[in-house]
């Protein structure tokens, strides 16, 4: 399993180039940190590898690659769900009994450290606490591409290190997991570094 990148570049219409000639390859057990200025295009290149935007030149290519889960910087959800359905459910949809699907929400969300807030509704959560929320339940979907655009941006140090090393033990079991950043602290916990410069084009 891994996604490869060859001499990838984007643009918006006729505007200048967000990135040219990027190749790349992603692989299992590594965790990426996608890094640059703002406007690079660091969260078009999320898009790209997702498969949600083809590159304007170049090929992406995603070897055995079946469940790919994306957590925006912004994060969303049913305002009338609980946070425990809203890890459920993933889980459900993966043919878990539900019984087993409710433990392993539970432990998801004690990792996250949300386990107090397993009956709240999304609607109630701050944004920090919902941010962890979608990670947790994008964990429980068992990806195997884990995209995701500024984790840490809203967190204390303390909650910041919960996340990071959530997403580390993700890697662990085989996923492969790309991080948009600017956190220092998230940069130096990843194995690899993917670095996007604006383009002056």
């Amino acid at each position: 399993m891994h996604v490869e990148l060859e001499h990838v570049g984007h643009r918006f219409n006729r505007s200048a180039w967000l990135f040219r000639d990027l190749s790349l390859s992603l692989h299992p057990d590594r965790l990426y940190a996608l890094t640059g200025p703002s406007g690079s295009g660091k969260s078009t290149l999320l898009s790209i590898v997702s498969g949600h935007v083809s590159p304007a030149v170049g090929w992406v290519r995603r070897i055995g690659v079946s469940r790919v889960q994306w957590v925006f910087q912004n994060p969303f959800g049913d305002p009338r769900r609980s946070v425990l359905d809203l890890v459920c459910l993933p889980l459900l949809s993966l043919g878990m009994p539900r019984r087993d699907a409710r433990i392993a929400a539970a432990t998801l969300l004690d990792e996250f450290g949300l386990a107090e807030h397993a009956m709240s509704r999304f609607s109630t959560l701050s944004g920090g606490q919902a941010q962890r929320l979608m990670l947790a339940r994008a964990i429980s979907a068992q990806p195997d591409l884990l995209l995701v655009d500024e984790p840490t941006a809203q967190l204390d140090s303390q909650t910041a290190e919960t996340v990071i090393g959530a997403l580390g033990r993700l890697v662990s079991r085989g996923a492969i997991v790309v991080v948009a950043t600017h956190d220092e602290r998230t940069v130096r916990a990843c194995t690899d570094s993917i670095e996007l410069m604006r383009s002056t084009r």
